[in-house]
């Protein structure tokens, strides 16, 4: 009977030991679950006694002892106490070591910034070099896009009523005309001339950036991006990251780990930056291609004549030798001025330079026939169109004037007139001029003698083609197509008898100077406001005049005056030189 109540008994134990097995386990997750979600509380503050039941109650005290198990229980509940004891040794451990939970969380949340920061340095690098390498796809170009848009407006409009009768809006320049130059260029935009960088001289106005920009339509500016110059370097470096998809770092997220600002080296330091980001993706695009890229960098003698302007030129230049050895890439620069040149031939050993002229006499009048042709104005007779271009030459610019003109020959002449009234205002003479103005007079004094100079050449010209012409050796059409007189740099020295004269007029555009160091007068009608000029009467005996004026001022400041004290009236003072001095020192 003792036996069948013990094993009656122990029936209910055995369910109570395998519900409370199962209600441990749910306990344990439940309790992992809680701990992960609470960062301070524990397993061992969750789970209290009196949450469990009594057998968890009996089993903590045998997991409190020796790690003996009982010698006379079951073996289910031997496994129980075994699994309690495993319980209970993780709870206390975990309740002894709370710092160490927060210490891990933050050094997790370290460890993920870091490695996210790390990424997102290395995709922001990536997505700066596409984003360059994108500025030189074909399509969309900003200096292109704005010459196009100028070009599709000037289609749809006609004459302008708002200005003067004389003249009606610009147009197109050379949409219908092609030059001579025009194939070279082609040839250099599309990437088709490698191993070397060029610079393009020529006067304002004489077509260089128009040419440029045709040759970038050809290809929809595939492979080619251009950038304007400017004075101030800081807005350069806006214009060369525009050019070029380039935000030097300003739209970067990485302040938390304290980069410097981007504008703290200054704009030579940016442009650095960003040519080395340019050579990468050169490299690149050329990997790719085989053809290497092209920049284009328009009207550099806006750089200042310093030495800040030249040091600019001077960076820009030595990427350009290296670029060029490489064969990666090719940069275009372009002036109106001469001193770039001169700063760049010094270091320069695979530089080609290219002069842009006016053009003559036949190719204007064609040019401007064509230019007339396609205005809602009445063709002019060829007779008329020759006058007028005889008098403002072959600049394009000028041309395009005339051709939009209701009447070209008077707006030739007003030209003439207005471009005398500016030279005029530039270099006038001034007799019996104040020694304050006495160096400008002297500049403009210099200027007049180059520029008589010139008139007396050209008549020269005139002369021996009316020879020619007068012996059959040439026709009249020879006589209207005589180029600009030309006269060597070196001579223009001595004739002006100062040699930092000419700079100054190359800057104001009185003058011209080509690659072959030849000085022309800036355009037709420089020449021929300086013909009425030098014509009139009086001319050479005020210029006459001006020159004995600044030489009197000269020998003014030159001369000492001594002072003798304590005479009184009537003493007289003796002065004699002595030269005997010489002697002896011979």
């Amino acid at each position: 009977m003792l036996r069948t109540k013990s094993s009656a008994l122990n029936l209910p134990c055995r369910a109570s030991i395998a519900s409370n097995n199962s209600r441990l386990a749910r306990s344990s997750r439940v309790l992992s679950s809680t701990a992960t979600r609470s960062g301070r509380a524990t397993l061992s503050q969750q789970v209290s006694t009196r949450t469990l039941p009594c057998n968890f109650v009996h089993a903590r005290r045998y997991a409190t002892k020796l790690d003996s198990p009982p010698e006379a229980e079951g073996d289910e509940k031997e496994k129980t106490d075994v699994l309690l004891k495993a319980l209970l040794v993780k709870l206390n451990q975990e309740s002894r070591a709370p710092s160490m939970d927060a210490a891990l969380t933050a050094m997790a949340g370290l460890a993920m910034a870091f490695v996210g920061g790390i990424a997102y340095y290395a995709w922001y690098k990536k997505n700066v070099l596409d984003k360059i390498e994108k500025a030189f796809e074909g399509g969309y170009d900003p200096a292109l896009e704005l010459a196009v848009h100028a070009k599709k407006n000037a289609e749809s409009r006609n004459f302008s009523e708002a200005i003067d009768e004389l003249e009606v809006e610009d147009g197109p320049w050379t949409k219908h005309l092609r030059r001579r130059e025009q194939d070279i260029l082609d040839l250099i935009i599309h990437g088709k001339e490698h191993g070397h960088y060029f610079m393009l001289l020529g006067a304002k106005g004489a077509g260089k950036t128009t040419m440029i920009l045709d040759s970038m339509q050809a290809n929809q500016a595939e492979g080619v991006a251009m950038c304007d110059a400017h004075p101030d370097l800081e807005v350069f470096r806006l214009r060369m990251g525009k050019a070029l998809n380039y935000e030097f770092n300003e739209d970067t997220q990485t302040g938390l780990f304290q980069r410097r600002d981007p504008r703290e080296g200054g704009p030579g330091l940016d442009i650095e930056r960003v040519m080395n980001k340019l050579e990468k993706v050169a490299l690149r695009r050329a990997r790719k291609t085989g053809r290497p890229l092209v920049l284009v960098i328009n009207n550099v003698h806006y750089f200042r004549n310093n030495d800040d302007g030249k040091n600019m030129l001077l960076q820009l230049q030595q990427r350009a030798e290296s670029w060029a050895a490489s064969g990666i890439m090719t940069l275009v620069f372009t002036s109106d001025d001469f001193w770039p040149f001169f700063t760049l031939r010094q270091h320069a050993s695979r530089m080609h330079t290219l002069t842009i002229y006016d053009l003559n006499t036949e190719e204007a009048t064609t040019a401007c026939q064509r230019m007339r042709r396609f205005t809602t104005l009445p063709t002019e007779s060829k007779s008329i169109v020759e006058e007028a271009t005889s008098i403002v030459g072959g600049r394009l610019s000028y041309l395009n004037r005339i051709a939009r003109a209701r009447n070209m020959v008077d707006m030739a002449k007003h030209m003439l007139a207005v471009e005398k009234g500016w030279l005029l205002s530039q270099i006038g003479l001034i007799r019996d001029c104040d020694d304050d103005v006495m160096d400008e007079q002297k500049w403009s004094s210099c200027s007049w003698l180059l520029l008589q100079e010139f008139v007396k050449r050209r008549e020269e010209q005139l002369g021996k083609a009316r020879e020619a012409i007068a012996r059959g050796e040439k026709t009249e059409q020879d006589l209207l197509n005589l180029p600009l007189p030309a006269i060597p740099y070196y001579q223009c020295r001595q004739i002006m008898t100062r040699a930092d004269f000419l700079e100054e007029l190359d800057r104001i555009n009185v003058i011209s100077i080509d690659i072959n160091h030849d000085v022309r007068p800036d355009s037709m009608l420089i020449l021929r406001a300086a013909q009425e000029v030098t014509g009139e009467d009086g001319f050479q005996e005020a210029l006459d005049s001006v020159r004995d004026r600044i030489d009197e001022i000269e020998s003014l400041h030159r001369t000492r005056e001594l002072t003798f004290k304590d005479l009184g009236k009537g003493d007289k003072v003796r002065l004699e030189v002595d030269k005997t001095g010489e002697e002896e020192d011979a």
